[in-house]
């Protein structure tokens, strides 16, 4: 394998180069990781007076995606504002829709996506807008919840062991890098298994993490990395791969169910074991380094698929003390 051909291609793909949009909507809004919210994280996290945590999040889907499989679109308004929630250690209470159609009839199946997988995760939809009027098929969907203990995209540190969590039970959505592991799955199963993230913050076992979102895996490693300011190397022999899927669109593919964790060395085993017993795939694929780079490894070979020090890539992050 081509290391250097891969990282290359890699953060030239357009998935992966679309994140670079938020660093100049967070400069117009004058966002930074220091502001209330912690933006940055997956989800808004609030102190709430009993000190737990208050957590928001949302998502707007791309146009084309809406109108060319409007029912999925609705679903994955559901689901990727809770994966979101479980990437903070949180566990969800309500969501929020908001519909653009030309009429009725164009909405129904958007409509339909979203209350099968608000009713497949035991989450309701609780309001919303709706416009009917709109010449295009649109939507966004925002999502509260609540978390005890916070896993953070701030808290990875050099030396944490990086562990991707990604469910291989699924197949590719027809025109994009979606891996959906979710449609088929019985209801209870989806329900506990975002239970596990909680789990896992709860019992001190993981502070550090993001889902993995466009992008996929290479994308998110670099957002994680920045946000804590450090690096990871991601040696490619150690990632597990679905059955014949090629390397290269699973490190850039959006799964319906995926994590990437930082973890300190000494609770990796036990936090792979979690997700393993309940056949979720969970390895060690590389660990966190002092340095602003994401290198990809293989065969003794080494190539930097981005160095945020040269290039920021979404421009939020705080000064950090690893001490």
């Amino acid at each position: 394998m081509d290391v250097h051909a891969l990282a290359a291609a890699l953060a030239a793909h357009p998935s992966i180069r679309s994140k670079l949009d938020i660093a100049g909507t967070t400069r117009a809004l004058s966002l930074s990781a220091g502001a209330p919210g912690m933006p940055g994280d997956d989800a808004a996290a609030i102190r709430a007076m009993d000190g737990t945590w208050d957590l928001l999040a949302g998502e707007g889907f791309m146009p084309q995606f809406v109108q060319d499989d409007p029912w999925f679109a609705g679903w994955c308004g559901v689901m990727v504002n809770l994966s979101d929630i479980a990437a903070m250690g949180g566990r969800p209470t309500a969501l929020l829709d908001t519909v653009w159609a030309p009429d009725t009839a164009s909405a129904e199946p958007l409509l339909a996506g979203l209350r099968d997988a608000a009713m497949a995760y035991g989450v309701p939809i609780v309001g919303g807008h709706t416009n009917l009027r709109s010449k295009d098929l649109n939507l966004a969907v925002s999502v509260t919840g609540r978390a005890k203990r916070l896993i953070s995209s701030f808290a990875a540190a050099p030396g944490d062991v990086l562990i991707a969590a990604v469910d291989h039970r699924g197949h590719y959505r027809p025109s994009f890098d979606n891996w959906c592991a979710a449609l088929d799955a019985p209801h209870e199963r989806l329900r506990s298994d975002y239970e596990i993230l909680p789990e896992l913050a709860e019992a001190g076992l993981v502070d550090a993490g993001k889902d993995i979102s466009q992008g996929g895996i290479v994308g998110t490693a670099l957002m994680l990395a920045e946000s804590s300011r450090c690096g990871f190397d991601i040696e490619l022999a150690d990632i597990s791969l679905p059955r014949g899927v090629a390397v290269d669109r699973w490190l850039r593919t959006f799964p319906s169910f995926g994590f990437l964790l930082s973890v300190r060395r000494e609770r990796a085993n036990e936090v792979c074991s979690v997700f393993g017993a309940r056949d979720i795939s969970a390895a060690a694929i590389g660990h966190a380094t002092d340095s602003s780079r994401i290198d990809l490894t293989s065969g003794g070979a080494r190539a930097t698929f981005w160095d945020y020090a040269a290039a920021p890539y979404i421009a939020l992050a705080k000064e950090i003390s690893h001490a």
